[in-house]
């Protein structure tokens, strides 16, 4: 016990554990053994750092500082964040499970998105209208919304964390950051690089704890403006019950069962590439997993031919080191979830072409890169969301059929095409129905793109300069530029 992490939460820009000395305890995936132990947030603890966060915003030097200067403390943290990239990756990794190779290069990547915001600070603007009334000067001027509530999951967590404060901050808004219970040490360690970019106290705080108390408090406290919600539906569905206590703004990004759709004119080895790339990456714990694969039918025994192959050679292993390719799941919830939705599959005709099992000889939670191909639409597995390295695999004779398979989900997020047919890519990219749709490519990210979902997916958008403005909202004002007194308002002309 000696060995274990110790971790504090950040309210009004001091470390502090929990109000009444509450803890929870994180487990290394990879072992199976408890690694950290973190504060159980109380609602005393919520409100602390909700009410820290209303102070910097109302007062202080933050309310004071102009545009250029919330940029430039941004632009100190995306230059924190890259030389800490080795670092925040490593603990990301041994927390959740998650390739080291991916982590530090995403903690690295996601400075980008920050310098992005710290560019766009200054670049929020209203207009003039001409107004349809003589000597008035009417204008509109964005504001900041104020207490932003940031929930995000455990996976791709640095990621979240960005598009999320990166907007916000850049608005003028403070933020309060709540960390997933299954894995909160690297935005803990995020944490510490907020003082040092130069970011006053209370601009952003950082909480831990579980669904109730600490994520129902933060979104329901009265002096929260805005929720963004990173998770599953169930957990979402709450956050709305929540915020109906303060009327805040809520998106939610709410991950999906997104398809893959290959034609028979595609180039088989990058289709092959972006799949295994789009549901084994991460471990196929990721929002956009393209976890149903549409194989046209002429080509489908060739390509599962180069899958599978692929597929049983993966090494699965230690995150940190870099031979291994992939890594454990995060939770025993899901390792456990995925065998019965597995072993269901089955029973209703599903054949496992490749994996379907924990591998041998590894202590952690682990399960191996799966391929079940599945008979029928309505098999039950093609539209859960297992969160895992599980492919769903159909085959399809037409375009229109295809089309009709990738849409009938309750989900929305993302989708990917391959196709040489430059024509038929538009339509297909036109007619399915997803928030993010890929061709030729997939999982590519940008700070410039937007990204979010439809339907069970969820609604509301992340990334992009857009999502600025998401986090404000309009004021107009009135001018009357006449030297004339008011008119009598009882005398009408």
């Amino acid at each position: 016990m000696s060995d274990i992490q110790k971790y504090k939460m950040l309210i009004d820009g001091e470390w502090v554990p929990a109000s009444d000395g509450g803890t929870f305890t994180s487990i290394n995936p990879t072992t199976g053994d408890i690694w950290s132990e973190v504060p159980e947030a109380t609602a005393e603890d919520v409100d602390r750092a909700v009410q820290a966060a209303n102070r910097a915003f109302l007062g202080g030097p933050w309310a004071e500082m102009t545009p250029s200067a919330r940029g430039k403390c941004l632009r100190n943290l995306a230059d924190l964040l890259a030389d800490q990239s080795e670092a925040l990756g490593r603990t990301e990794s041994i927390d959740t499970g998650k390739m080291l190779k991916e982590t530090r290069w995403q903690a690295k990547y996601i400075a980008e998105f920050f310098q992005f915001y710290a560019g766009c600070a200054d670049k929020i603007s209203g207009e003039t209208l001409p107004i349809d009334k003589p000597d008035l000067f009417v204008f509109t001027k964005r504001e900041p919304l104020g207490v932003v509530a940031a929930v995000v999951p455990w996976n791709s967590q640095l990621f979240l964390v960005a598009v999320k404060i990166g907007p916000a901050l850049a608005a003028g808004n403070t933020v309060v950051l709540k960390a997933s219970e299954y894995a909160s040490a690297a935005i803990l360690e995020f944490g510490s690089l907020i003082e040092k970019a130069g970011f006053p106290p209370g601009v952003v705080n950082i909480v831990t704890g579980h669904g109730d108390p600490c994520g129902k408090s933060l979104t329901s406290h009265p002096l929260v403006a805005r929720i963004s919600f990173t998770g599953g539906p169930d957990a979402a569905r709450h956050v709305l019950d929540n915020s109906k206590n303060n009327f805040a703004e809520v998106s939610l990004e709410l991950g999906g069962k997104s398809p893959f759709i290959v034609f028979d004119d595609a180039d088989i080895e990058s289709a092959v590439n972006g799949s295994i790339a789009g549901i084994f990456g991460a471990a196929g714990q990721s929002c956009v997993a393209g976890s149903r694969l549409y194989l046209h039918e002429d080509i489908a025994d060739a390509f599962l031919e180069k899958m599978i192959a692929i597929t049983r050679s993966v090494k699965i292993g230690d995150p940190l080191a870099e031979e291994t390719q992939m890594g454990p799941l995060c939770t025993a919830g899901q390792l456990e979830n995925i065998e019965r939705e597995v072993a269901y599959a089955i029973s209703e005709g599903g054949k496992v072409l490749a994996g379907g099992k924990r591998p041998e000889g590894l202590a952690g939670q682990f399960y191996e890169p799966t391929i079940i191909e599945c008979p029928r639409q309505d098999l039950r597995i093609v539209d859960t969301e297992l969160f895992g390295p599980v492919l769903c695999v159909q085959r399809f004779k037409s375009e229109q059929e295809v089309i009709a398979l990738a849409n009938d989900t309750e989900h929305g997020l993302a989708a990917g095409i391959f196709t040489t047919n430059s024509a038929r890519s538009l339509r297909v990219a036109n007619a399915v129905r997803a928030g993010i749709v890929w061709v030729n490519t997939y999982r590519a990210v940008s700070p410039i793109a937007e990204f979010g979902g439809i339907k069970g997916s969820g609604y509301g958008r992340e990334s992009g300069f857009q999502a600025m403005y998401d986090y404000t909202r309009p004021k107009t004002i009135w001018m009357n530029t006449s030297d004339e007194p008011m008119a009598n308002p009882f005398v009408m002309r």
